[in-house]
């Protein structure tokens, strides 16, 4: 996902705080707004980890697993074999 330059105002008082709490964990301005957002709205899932969710939560193409131990070695068997 791209970015998009935007325009907002702040208080000038919250501007100066905002600009020393990103200065103190050595983020720019921008940056560090950002994070905020992200950490209050959280991570929008793209397109194919939509569809994963769907899929797996509709049980689609998943195998049952009934021997952990067999699972695991057979994940070891192939990362060998690359």
């Amino acid at each position: 996902m791209g970015s998009k330059a935007m325009s907002f105002r702040f208080d000038e008082d919250i501007i100066e705080l905002i600009k020393e709490k990103a200065k103190a964990q050595k983020r720019s301005l921008n940056n560090y707004i950002e994070m905020l957002m992200v950490k209050d709205v959280g991570y929008i899932p793209n397109d194919e980890t939509k569809k994963a969710l769907k899929e797996a939560s509709e049980g689609i193409g998943l195998e049952s697993m009934e021997d952990i131990d067999g699972f695991f070695e057979s994940i070891r068997n192939e990362l060998n074999e690359k």
